[in-house]
């Protein structure tokens, strides 16, 4: 008979770290506590408080909910290891990349079909759709697709960055490209060279990916939202900060805005 989609380890990928090792009801303990998901479950809140900087940007803060539930998914997921866990860990990330390009992709880039923001939403759920529907057909390869957005996201960045002369964003996108080098690093050398890490008992670099890619999410958020301020509020010159301070070794980035000058 066929497996419960909710039963443990139903799920089609199981990672590198040995599963039950240190608990009976966590598959994966070091996928699944703290050390991995605190980045997730922290720093969101974290950018919530950072947002609050500024009240002239109508930010939408729904679009910080699904980067939330990504991580609530993934601990799901790596407890359970189940077929369910698994296509709730990859669709949330799916369906946070697609509120994130709903509400930031800048109206520049647009395909010359699409004339309004809100024809755009309607093309961003429509792909939303068709892709969710696909994620079934072979669950393994969805990890892989999902990784491959993020190649565009840097081509939009690079783009950006040679409208900008701001050395202070040039330096946070360089922070930003140097901790998703480390993550995506850390995420094939799980997947691939699994049997090196389990021979000299180290197969934890799936919990490294996680700690990772939310520090380099951490410095992506800030430069989405400087570059739309650049986009939908011109009249505003945003600049980059750092909580609580520029010296510290561990920092929050963020934006905030300065006032436009009054016209008489």
């Amino acid at each position: 008979t066929m497996p419960s989609i909710f039963s443990y380890q139903s799920a089609e990928v199981d990672w590198c770290e040995g599963n039950f090792e240190r608990s009976a009801v966590i598959a994966e303990y070091y996928n699944t506590d703290g050390t991995s998901l605190f980045s997730f479950l922290l720093l969101t809140p974290l950018k919530f408080l950072m947002l609050e900087a500024f009240s002239e940007l109508q930010v939408n803060h729904g679009t910080f909910v699904p980067l939330l539930l990504a991580g609530v998914f993934s601990m799901y997921f790596h407890m359970t290891l189940s077929y369910v866990g698994q296509l709730l860990d990859e669709l949330s990330i799916l369906w946070t990349l697609a509120v994130a390009y709903s509400f930031w992709y800048p109206q520049a880039y647009f395909p010359k079909c699409i004339k309004t923001r809100r024809h755009f939403f309607w093309l961003t759920g429509i792909t939303t759709v068709i892709s969710t529907l696909m994620s079934f057909i072979k669950p393994t390869l969805n990890a892989y697709a999902l990784n491959c957005i993020a190649f565009h996201l840097l081509y939009l960045t690079w783009r950006e960055l040679k409208k900008c002369n701001d050395k202070r964003v040039h330096r946070m996108a360089a922070v930003m490209v140097m901790w998703w080098a480390l993550a995506i690093t850390s995420w094939i050398s799980d997947r691939w060279l699994c049997w090196l890490w389990q021979a000299i008992n180290f197969p934890y670099f799936h919990s490294f990916w996680h700690v990772l890619i939310a520090m380099s999410l951490l410095y992506c958020c800030p430069l989405v939202i400087y570059f739309d301020v650049s986009y939908e509020m011109p009249s505003f010159k945003p600049k980059l900060e750092y909580w609580p301070s520029d010296s510290w070794p561990v920092v929050v980035p963020y934006v905030t805005l300065e006032e436009p000058h009054k016209q008489c």
